[in-house]
């Protein structure tokens, strides 16, 4: 095309992510999806949020749960998460309810978060002693206090070890959405958080299953990436979205300026695959069949 140049490609590309022609499908019923992975730095909040940001955009009310101690996913969505800020740590406890704690992100009204604070850090040795301590988040998270937001989708997203808080967060989902790493130890790990899922499937949450898996940091230059991905693939199936994201500074970029991708840089391939992988998600939810009750 005469004078179509890449800054105009992004400019266009930008366009489609904020000015979307068609919202994404709601799904039969509310999805909640634990974001798990033991192993650090694999794009598990960075998916999380991005995920999110995407699908709120695109028409769905979406509801984040930071249940990490370091608050990544609450910076990210430029939420307040300084200490004594109503939060995740307060509904676990009980002192307030999870919806009075959710707040709305300011890059879309259709986008909630439940902030996570330093007082999180030490709940995993306080839960210990609560009775039903591996159901604290369930009791939380009921239908009841869910209908006072009303969400489509709920991403929790949980710290990167196999601790107390991981498995109240399985407790409380019906769904595993696990990141995985396109490198040499992708798939190192991988096995005890399937054994751990397996675990809380037979004692704590019988409807548990993982039922996404997405493919982060792609290096299209390597050999070794298309390697982990094709292991990937022949393991899991179809439970593994076909998009695929790449390795992207702007994706990295993002939440020193407390955004996601989406709004940081909305132009960017990182953006537009994370777009891809949200639409994926959400047209498997619509297709999904409502469980009987």
């Amino acid at each position: 095309m005469t004078g179509w140049t890449p800054i105009a490609e992004e400019a266009e590309r930008a366009t489609r992510v904020l000015h979307p022609d068609e919202p994404f499908p709601k799904p039969n019923r509310r999805r909640v999806l634990t974001v798990a992975n033991q192993k650090g730095g694999v794009g598990k909040t960075t998916s999380a949020v991005n995920l999110a940001a995407a699908m709120a955009m695109r028409g769905l009310k979406v509801l984040v749960v930071d249940l990490d101690p370091q608050g990544n996913a609450s910076t990210a969505l430029g939420v307040e998460h300084r200490s004594g800020t109503p939060s995740v740590y307060e509904a676990l406890i009980g002192e307030v309810s999870l919806a009075d704690a959710a707040v709305v992100s300011d890059q879309s009204e259709n986008l909630y978060c439940v902030p996570a604070t330093i007082d999180l850090a030490g709940a995993e040795i306080e839960l210990v002693a609560m009775t039903a301590r591996e159901t604290r988040l369930k009791e939380a998270l009921t239908d009841q206090v869910l209908d006072n937001i009303r969400p489509d989708y709920v991403f929790i997203d949980c710290p990167p070890s196999l601790g107390l808080l991981t498995v109240n967060a399985m407790v409380a989902a019906e769904e595993v959405f696990i990141p995985i790493q396109c490198e040499y130890y992708a798939l190192e790990g991988l096995s005890q958080l399937l054994n751990n899922i397996e675990l809380v499937q037979n004692h704590l949450n019988q409807g548990l299953w993982v039922s996404t898996i997405l493919l982060t940091m792609y290096d299209g230059r390597t050999k070794l990436a298309d390697q982990v991905t094709a292991e990937v693939r022949r393991h899991f199936g179809d439970t593994v979205l076909k998009t695929v994201i790449p390795r992207s500074v702007k994706v990295s970029e993002a939440p020193g300026f407390g955004q996601t991708v989406l709004t940081y840089d909305p132009g960017s391939r990182g953006a537009m695959c994370y777009l891809d992988a949200a639409r994926e998600i959400a047209e498997r939810g619509a297709a999904q069949e409502a469980t009987s009750e």
